[in-house]
């Protein structure tokens, strides 16, 4: 099963289960800008954004800087792998102010591999989410039970033939 993310919030669903993703601000209140492990910068900690979760964690892409701050490392940049399709480079909004300038709110760069903080006045991009988490078959186990159940009425159907 692939899942084919819609980016945009003009959709409506009739439910408000569909939000913005979050974001959580650890350590100092703002932006520990770094390299590795904070919660702004690249290689953040994924657990400081869900963002961060699906574009490190779920899709296994690179940030553009590697863990010791050295730009354009091998492999960097959006991949798009995994059970997803459609996730557009750019920026994100997430559903999180910057606390200590409300008019900031934080953001993830698709592009980059990035959480920052820029002016909420930008044109940025939103991708709607829901809480839970998916469980997918496998797509090797979804095209052998497709060829199993081919065999099987095909030979349904040649029994029928000679008889």
């Amino acid at each position: 099963m692939t899942y084919n993310l819609n980016a945009g919030l003009s959709m409506d669903w009739g439910t408000n289960l569909w939000r913005l993703p979050t974001v959580t601000d650890t350590g100092n209140d703002g932006c520990n800008f770094g390299y590795s492990g904070t919660d702004c910068g690249y290689n953040i900690d994924t657990s400081t954004g869900e963002m961060a979760h699906l574009w490190f964690d779920e899709l296994g892409n690179l940030a553009y800087y590697d863990t010791l701050g050295n730009e354009n490392q091998d492999g960097w940049g959006l991949t798009n792998t995994g059970n997803f399709q459609n996730l557009q480079a750019g920026y994100y909004w997430s559903d999180t102010e910057y606390s200590p300038d409300p008019t900031l709110a934080w953001d993830f760069s698709t592009s980059y591999g990035h959480k920052g903080v820029p002016s909420k006045y930008f044109q940025e991009q939103g991708i709607a989410v829901r809480s839970g988490q998916l469980a997918v078959a496998p797509e090797p186990v979804s095209t052998v039970l497709f060829l199993i159940g081919g065999v099987l009425l095909a030979g349904r159907m040649r029994y029928r033939q000679r008889n």
